[in-house]
């Protein structure tokens, strides 16, 4: 029995350490790809190359109590550097002012229509509402605490206008709030994990999820699948992989930014982690059954890949079982050394975190002036949010799996962390 558990430790242990190595140098291959065949050859965001068609856009903004940010963010959309374009923001049944601020804006900006859903129905369903109202094909949607890039209407565009194919194209989050260390880490983590994994999956395949904060799509795809699932806790990865599922194309634009808010409380981050996660784990029970089928061999990768990060996790929660009971006084169990405690792995695994939060700052650089101030943040990124993330995933599994199927997915206000206003801090 004990030669079984020393030969089971030693499998996790390289299991856990090999896997996010070996991930972490695809993503930084891939992305270095993406940079090379795509990004270096577009000019500055600020400046999006001129197209010949410009089909009008329907900017969508479901709102749940974002009294406090639903003016600027308005505002922003409102200034959209685009020729022809209506902004339509749907008060998702909010308790506070929203109604009251979306009221009083739409008597003074012509291109705002504003729905009223009389309760809150989730954020699937004040998408699908606003979908479901817009005059034209191309919706691009954002969150209601967002602020959105003049020049994104053009970058995104340009993937609907020059391939028929293309069903949804996602943006480049940049976060605003940084005045505290989890607001500057998430920074380096939305460039060097978030950014960079989207690269290398569009070098490599297909896209986990567009990011629900900003992403435009074309209205007769949402239309053929059945628009935004209402009973997922995650409506952006759903509706990403009903898209690809059924033969659309989904890319990433760098050059399409929009400044978020996110949180900055530990409860905050742990309950937007939660969230994710589970999400992801209600994505693979929904389409597990794709890796039994060969027309679906173009999702093959993102399913293993999710399995595979789900293991990874409960297999740190059984390394750390398995160390625990070591140290108990019970005849014949062998005693493992801490697997806290950094070696020459350890060394190996933070020179490779430090090394892909370095090519993330180049890449990014050209977006985000603020990136270099943050590096030296990344160093806690290890402590914090792989521990958190690990927790959240083992916690997501039994959750998703008691979801019941058709249960109303709803929002709840989120921690916006320490707000600063402006577009680039």
């Amino acid at each position: 029995m004990w030669i079984i558990i020393h030969t089971l430790w030693q499998t996790l242990l390289g299991f856990a350490f090999y896997y996010p190595l070996f991930m972490s140098y695809l993503w930084m291959i891939g992305a270095i790809l993406y940079y090379w065949r795509i990004e270096r050859r577009d000019p500055p965001a600020s400046q999006p190359h001129h197209l010949d068609h410009t089909p009008p856009l329907s900017i969508l903004i479901p709102c749940y109590n974002e009294e406090a940010n639903a003016r600027e963010t308005l505002q922003q959309a409102l200034a959209l550097d685009y020729p022809d374009f209506e902004v339509i923001a749907i008060n998702d049944g909010s308790k506070d002012g929203t109604a009251h601020v979306l009221n009083s804006m739409a008597s003074d900006y012509p291109r705002l229509r504003v729905i009223h859903l009389a309760r809150n129905q989730g954020k699937a369903m004040a998408l699908q509402a606003g979908a479901l109202l817009a005059r034209h094909e191309i919706l691009l949607c954002i969150d209601g605490d967002a602020l959105l890039d003049p020049q994104a209407g053009h970058w995104m565009v340009r993937h609907f206008v020059s391939n028929p194919e293309v069903a949804a194209v996602t943006g480049n989050p940049r976060i605003r709030n940084r005045s505290t260390l989890l607001g500057r880490v998430q920074v380096g983590e939305f460039s060097s994990i978030v950014g960079m994994i989207k690269r290398a999956q569009r070098s490599f395949g297909r896209l986990f999820t567009v990011s629900g904060v900003i992403t435009a799509f074309r209205k007769s795809a949402i239309h053929q699948v059945g628009y935004w699932s209402d009973d997922v806790l995650t409506e952006d990865i759903d509706i990403t992989w009903k898209l690809q599922r059924s033969g659309w194309d989904v890319r990433f634009e760098t050059n399409a930014l929009v400044w978020i808010l996110m949180p900055e409380t530990l409860k905050g981050l742990w309950n937007q982690r939660l969230r994710w996660a589970t999400g992801g784990a209600q994505v693979l029970i929904k389409n597990a059954r794709a890796l039994l089928l060969p027309s679906q061999n173009h999702m093959w990768p993102l399913l293993l890949e999710l399995l595979l990060s789900m293991l990874w996790s409960y297999g740190m929660l059984l390394i750390s079982l398995i160390w625990f009971i070591s140290l108990l006084p019970i005849k014949g169990m062998p005693h493992f050394s801490s697997p806290f405690i950094p070696d020459q792995g350890g060394v190996l695994l933070a020179a490779t975190c430090l090394t892909q939060f370095g090519l993330a700052k180049a890449l990014d650089s050209r977006y985000d002036e603020g990136l270099g101030r943050n590096y030296y943040w990344m160093i806690w990124y290890p402590f914090v949010f792989w521990l958190i993330n690990i927790l959240a995933t083992i916690g997501a599994f039994p959750k998703a799996l008691r979801w019941r199927h058709g249960r109303r997915a709803r929002w709840i206000s989120p921690d916006r962390g320490v707000q600063q206003r402006g577009m680039n801090p």
